[in-house]
């Protein structure tokens, strides 16, 4: 069965956005609580909590998403109003108040029916995509709203100019910062990092019916491989064109990974950057690196803590020179994209941006698009599937132990799998 996705044919009525994001703890005595939640139905102790959660206790208990999350909705209210765009726009997390499926009941309470999804990641995989479509399919069965709303999903936007470019200025930046300090481009390597997933699910990532045809995504395939190498390729490709960064050579680049979790024998996307940096070292011809969370939109934990203090004290004990450029945040070209993404849904016409070789990725998935390993497809909105199919599948999966228990055990070795953005 061929499986492909589309673009909406025409704008449709929306009458709120829903600002979709991972979570995190507001405070030391909600950091167990959290990753329960992150955890839920794998069984792990309180004990073993406490230690993934002690980068969190090192921060004072306080994820660093939430306050971003709301200056970053702040400015997208603020940018969908300057552009004559009169939506309410609520927050909802996965993994930690405000709760996806509070807000949508909340939303629906409140008088709208017909809701446009924005989610903090920029990526089509299971944990950075279709999981959100998923939340929001239990959020609906937990409100008994289905057939009373609707909610669409923005597309992945890995490549629209205003998540890119920022990341290219802040390289730009950055390769200057590591000139000035006296080291030479040829012996300085750009390292793009983004959150590992296992192999299986990103090869599931995208289309069940193809991988990516880039050839440098190699073996593991997928879009989201494809994708991350499509964006770190224009960022270093403009850099040449431009020749602002005043080099005789670009330095070497490359996409690296981070944030492992899950069981030592299941394959994850590699390499590690902490072992990648260590072998820079090793083989002598690096001196400086800088590192390019190009994976994330904001700069959340995962960025703070695994690569502001794991990868850069790594860094230091190698004797590398390193540097870390900002993610776009709330840069204005960024908050900018977001409200170009909601304008693709409201305004008849208006033409969707992509700057890589990839292109626009269509916002109407196949029923087994970005699977997450598991032989079940769990249901998802606006995916083909009729409301009703959808509510009997999830209230049978809410019901049925054994399917839930069954999930549960598949997806154990995924432990870790969700990119909070």
């Amino acid at each position: 069965m061929e499986v492909t996705l589309t673009e909406n044919p025409e704008p449709l009525p929306y009458d709120a956005i829903l600002f979709a994001s991972f979570g995190g703890p507001e405070q030391q005595e909600d950091v167990v609580p959290f990753l329960r939640n992150v955890t839920r139905g794998r069984g792990i102790p309180d004990e073993r909590l406490e230690v993934v959660g002690e980068h969190y206790r090192k921060l004072g208990g306080r994820s660093p998403i939430n306050d971003q999350n709301r200056d970053l909705i702040s400015r997208f209210e603020a940018a969908l109003a300057e552009a004559g765009i009169d939506l309410p726009v609520y927050w909802g997390n996965r993994n930690w108040a405000p709760y996806t499926s509070d807000v949508v009941g909340r939303i629906h309470a409140e008088g709208h029916r017909r809701v446009l999804a924005v989610a903090t990641s920029a990526y089509s995989s299971y944990s950075s995509c279709r999981q959100y479509r998923e939340d929001y399919a239990k959020a609906l069965v937990a409100n008994d709203l289905v057939g009373e709303m609707e909610i669409e999903k923005v597309r992945a936007y890995f490549d629209h100019p205003g998540f890119l470019e920022p990341v290219r200025d802040g390289v730009r930046a950055a390769l200057a910062q590591m000139r000035a300090a006296g080291h030479d481009p040829r012996r300085t390597r750009v390292l793009f990092s983004t959150h590992s997933i296992p192999h299986v699910m990103s090869q599931a990532s995208g289309p069940a019916h193809k991988t990516a045809d880039d050839p440098s995504a190699g073996e593991v395939g997928g879009w989201y491989v494809a994708q991350h190498l499509a964006g770190c390729r224009w960022v270093m490709e403009q850099l040449a064109e431009t020749g602002a960064d005043n080099v005789d050579a670009l330095p070497e680049w490359e996409l690296v990974y981070q944030s492992r979790s899950g069981a030592p024998h299941v394959p994850w996307l590699e390499p590690d950057i902490n072992d990648r940096l260590t072998e820079l070292s090793e083989d002598g011809g690096t001196e400086a690196v800088v590192v390019v969370p190009i994976g994330f939109v904001t700069d959340h934990v995962e960025v703070v803590w695994d690569l502001d203090t794991e990868a850069a004290e790594t860094a230091e004990e190698l004797g590398l020179a390193f540097t870390r450029v900002a993610t776009p945040g709330t840069d204005a070209r960024f908050v900018d994209a977001l409200v170009d993404l909601v304008r693709e849904h409201v305004e008849p016409g208006h033409a969707p941006q992509a700057v890589s070789e990839v292109g626009v990725v269509g916002d109407t998935c196949g029923t087994l698009c970005c699977l997450n390993g598991s032989a079940h497809a769990r249901p998802v909105p606006r995916e083909g599937v009729p409301l009703d199919t959808v509510e009997q599948i999830a209230r049978a999966m809410q019901a049925d132990e054994e399917m839930t228990a069954l999930i549960a055990e598949e997806q154990e070795a995924h432990r870790g799998a969700e990119v909070p953005a």
